[in-house]
């Protein structure tokens, strides 16, 4: 689907809409202007024509250029493999612009982000509180992501409202921000009757580091390094997202040999944390022996990187244009020999899952997203599919993985089983693609990747092991950054187990929370 298409594909929803513009700056990106009145509307037709949910809404601060600010929509057209960027202008004097949030809840917490940071009001939108600047700490007026923005200015705190659920034999049962062990911060508040939870509400922003604009004026070789320690589980899928998009603005493609060695580091990453996540569910229904069996995969898969790359988590392998590390002969007969015996070790871990009958009584039915909220909501990746809906960048925006022929797997019952066979099947599917890639490899390739400062924009993704990272970047004609804005899947995802949860027990919560398993970091940019 070309740029014509898209615009006749509108026109079927909007009979009188016209663009101010469309272009193409690269085969995977279609990016529309259009005035501030035709905006939501057209938001509304993309959502429902290609159909995708919202996967990026941010704004960027052009005052001091142009006088102005910018507001970008992302969206996906997954079977055409191709990103359809919305944008338009918003006046600097009384910035506001109409809410989506009531039509398509997937713009919601984006709309939210967009008016604590910057300070342009989403007209219309049903719940404006704060997600990371916290009321008791940030004064009313402090927009960070401003250019103009030096530091905070002194104010009137306020106070956060939870939302509360009253009636006879209603109770609140608030838990955290602080855990126990090592996990981040966040408030857990329920409401129950009796047992059951009719309502959970959640609140981050805990340990929110300004990330964003700590990436705004540093240039494109610190910044990817900066990327892969945004959230250390997916220390990969960042800096691999950030490379692609700093690779677009410089024109610069990669030897088809570093983009095998990165899909098999992509994988060795979504392994792990499956394998950890396997064990984490099994420990929190109190089942000691799988949970310590998959430590133990998990520290084999650790140990792999570690003799692949030097780095247990995959940090400091991606550069634009290339991968620091390579395997000889001997490093690929380790990758396959350790594959084999990790296979047959997570083999027996399914075995011994699956036959305790009180372990698979307590996953089954329990934390169940429907698939109709999932969509609504704009969940992706692993808890997406787990829910019935078919979206995997692996697969519809392919690249290797076309010849590898991967296959996407789906549950339709998304309860915690679900998740739960999800990561299974993606294991099982991650050691035949490393397989695949190692035999497909080719020789050294010369590429000439010296890369020059360069002014542009462009958008940059990966399938993680959690859902799609993505990074929309900004440069200067000197290459340095202007804008950076960065979505973890966990972003889309934590509202949804505040519907998972729905009707269970409270004991049940960490279950439930352990298979979606997302990240307080990468939430909390």
């Amino acid at each position: 689907m070309d740029g014509s298409e898209i615009i006749s594909g509108i026109k079927t929803k909007l009979q009188d809409f016209n663009a101010i513009s469309v272009s193409k700056n690269y085969s995977d990106e279609i990016c529309i202007k259009v005035d501030p009145q035709v905006f939501k509307d057209t938001c509304l037709a993309l959502h429902k024509i290609l159909p995708s949910p919202v996967m990026m809404l941010f704004a960027l601060d052009e005052r001091k250029a142009m006088g102005k600010f910018v507001i970008n929509a992302v969206f996906a057209s997954f079977r055409r493999s191709q990103w359809v960027i919305l944008t338009m202008d918003i006046p600097q004097e009384n910035p506001c612009f109409d809410s989506l949030a009531k039509s398509m809840y997937s713009a919601n917490l984006f709309e939210r982000e967009i008016w604590e940071m910057f300070g342009i009001e989403p007209k219309g939108n049903p719940d404006l509180r704060r997600l990371y600047l916290h009321d008791e700490v940030w004064p009313q007026g402090n927009y960070p992501l401003r250019k103009d923005f030096q530091k905070m200015k002194v104010g009137n705190l306020g106070e956060y409202k939870f939302g509360r659920v009253e009636g006879e034999g209603i109770f609140e049962v608030p838990v955290g921000p602080v855990h126990a062990g090592i996990i981040g911060p966040g408030h857990f508040r329920f409401s129950v009757a009796g047992e059951p939870i009719i309502n959970l509400e959640i609140r981050f922003g805990f340990t929110h580091r300004g990330v964003e604009k700590i990436f705004e004026g540093k240039s494109i070789s610190d910044a990817i390094r900066f990327s892969e320690r945004v959230s250390g589980d997916s220390s990969f899928a960042h800096s691999l997202s950030f490379a692609q998009a700093a690779e677009k603005i410089s024109g610069i493609s990669v030897s088809l040999r570093t983009a095998y060695l990165r899909g098999i580091f992509l994988e060795l990453e979504r392994m792990y944390n499956h394998a950890n996540d396997a064990g984490g569910i099994a420990l929190d229904v109190g089942f000691s022996f799988p949970a310590a069996y998959a430590s133990i995969i998990k520290e084999s898969i650790l140990a792999l990187n570690e003799k692949l790359t030097g780095s247990r988590y995959l940090k400091n392998i991606n550069s634009v244009g290339r991968v620091s590390v390579d395997f000889d002969g001997s490093k690929k007969s380790i990758l396959q020999e350790s594959i084999g015996k990790i296979k047959q070790d997570f083999d027996e871990l399914v075995k011994i899952l699956n036959s305790s009958v009180s372990f698979m009584d307590r996953v089954d039915t329990a934390g169940v997203l429907k698939k109709k909220t999932a969509f609504d909501l704009g969940v992706v990746g692993l808890a997406g599919r787990a829910s019935g809906i078919p979206t995997d960048l692996r697969k519809y925006f392919p690249g290797i993985y076309k010849e590898a022929k991967f296959k996407m797997v789906t549950q339709g019952a998304g309860d915690v089983l679900a998740r739960l066979r999800v990561r299974i099947f993606e294991f099982e599917e991650s050691c035949r693609l490393i397989e695949e890639f190692a035999a497909r490899m080719p020789g050294d390739e010369k590429i000439e990747n010296d890369p020059k400062p360069k002014e542009g924009s462009a958008l940059g993704y990966v399938e993680g092991w959690r859902g799609p990272v993505l990074y929309w970047l900004k440069t200067d004609s000197s290459g340095l950054i202007e804008r950076c804005k960065i979505v973890d899947p966990s972003f889309h995802n934590w509202q949804a187990l505040s519907y998972a949860v729905l009707g269970n027990i409270i004991p049940d919560f960490p279950l439930c929370n352990k298979s979606f398993d997302l990240s307080y970091s990468g939430n909390d940019l």
